[in-house]
């Protein structure tokens, strides 16, 4: 017995190869998504099996005693149920080949006339995904959609992080008969009822500026509200191990230059700026866009109450507390006990809190005092002149 895995492109005769077609005309049993083998071209075996997961396909192929067809829809090789079949068929010692088709980015590409050899691909069907991050690679960004997570409710995300301007595409049944191409805006497209087999393009963010951690304190907009400096910037990103991926807490979060820092160093993951002051939070929200850290999110609220709704973080940073530490620890931990934290003071009593409450919980902790000055001209001299000595207190799990 052999095997193989056709791709049908569109699921039309007209959008398959030859190889795929002639495949199926020969086969004795073909298995895959109704929809698809409804649409099976003229003088196909009616001995056909609807299945779609791998394990359901693979005990309809050990059923028979012929030459099975998987019939696939787009490309086999993009993100299809062909990876969980091989390895089964494999264990088996069944041999298998696979016919390659047109996938759904190429046929969005060819009706757009535009290459997608630089596009960033995204799977979004029955999956979840971020879509910020996916446009926030300078790349644009083609998703796959399908089940919970349409354009309509991407558009949405994006519209929500403050990408409503964005220019997205929506192509719907591709290759079939009911074929349509939607342009728009992510905040016009936001909500929007798509058909199940849609597939969506959005252009790509611009990107700000890209650096290693310590931006200057000159490059963020300001106001009257207090700002971590840069050097103490720099040092807590080291301490917090910050990898692109992580999910962040800015606690605190003032002006948002911490949270700014946080969103450049992750640029897939999510940050969530924590402030509570209506003018800080203004502030923080230019800066967002400013430096385009559109994977920045702003919470209103004090905590520790407005951490209840937020996901797990893996490390945090604790930059203001109105008294709240223990309670702060508390709720970071509880979503993930290891979760590395990092709480700046200036106040030797908010020090003695973090220590306690860091200890308290169970972490090793680490205390490191930064001595900052800066010169300062007067006259034909250049004088140093002493920042406020600050704290960085960070927690890590035993081992």
């Amino acid at each position: 017995m052999r095997v193989t895995l056709a791709s049908l492109g569109g699921g039309r005769e007209e959008t398959m190869t030859a190889e795929c077609a002639a495949a199926l005309r020969d086969a004795g049993c073909i298995l895959g998504a109704k929809r698809l083998l409804d649409g099976l071209p003229q003088g196909c075996t009616e001995n056909r099996i609807a299945a779609v997961k791998p394990q359901e396909l693979l005990e309809g192929i050990l059923r028979q005693n012929c030459a099975c067809v998987v019939a696939y829809s787009g490309d086999a090789g993009f993100h299809s149920g062909a990876r969980g079949l091989l390895p089964l068929l494999a264990e088996r010692d069944i041999p298998a080949r696979v016919l390659p088709g047109v996938s759904s980015v190429q046929l969005l590409s060819a009706r757009l006339g535009l290459p997608w050899q630089d596009w960033a691909l995204i799977s979004a069907h029955g999956q979840d995904c971020d879509p910020v991050a996916a446009v926030s690679t300078g790349r644009p960004a083609f998703f796959l959609t399908g089940g919970t997570l349409g354009p309509g409710e991407l558009c949405e995300r994006l519209a929500r992080a403050g990408l409503g301007g964005l220019s997205v595409t929506v192509g719907e049944n591709l290759a079939g008969p009911e074929e349509r191409i939607t342009t728009g805006r992510a905040a016009e497209l936001a909500g929007r009822v798509f058909p199940s087999l849609s597939v969506m393009l959005a252009e790509a963010v611009p990107l700000g500026e890209r650096r290693c951690p310590g931006l200057p304190d000159g490059s963020f907009i300001r106001g009257q509200v207090p700002m971590t400096k840069q050097e103490v910037r720099a040092a807590a990103l080291a301490k917090l191990g910050v990898r692109p991926g992580d999910t962040l807490w800015d606690v605190g979060a003032g002006t948002g230059s911490v949270s700014v820092e946080l969103a450049l160093a992750a640029p897939q993951g999510r940050v969530f700026a924590v402030e509570c002051q209506p003018e800080a939070c203004a502030l923080i929200r230019e800066n967002r866009e400013k430096f385009s850290a559109w994977n920045l999110q702003l919470v209103e609220g004090r905590a520790p109450q407005a951490l209840e709704d937020l996901p797990a973080p893996d490390a945090v940073f604790i930059g203001g507390t109105k008294g709240g530490m223990e309670e702060i620890a508390a709720a970071a931990l509880g979503k993930n006990p290891a979760a590395r934290l990092c709480v700046s003071a200036i106040a030797v009593e908010t020090l003695s809190a973090a220590v306690a409450a860091l200890t308290g919980r169970g972490l090793e902790v680490q205390v490191t005092q930064i001595a900052v000055s800066r010169t300062k001209p007067a006259g034909g001299l250049h004088l140093l002149m002493a920042n406020n000595p600050t704290f960085l207190i960070t927690g890590n799990c035993h081992g």
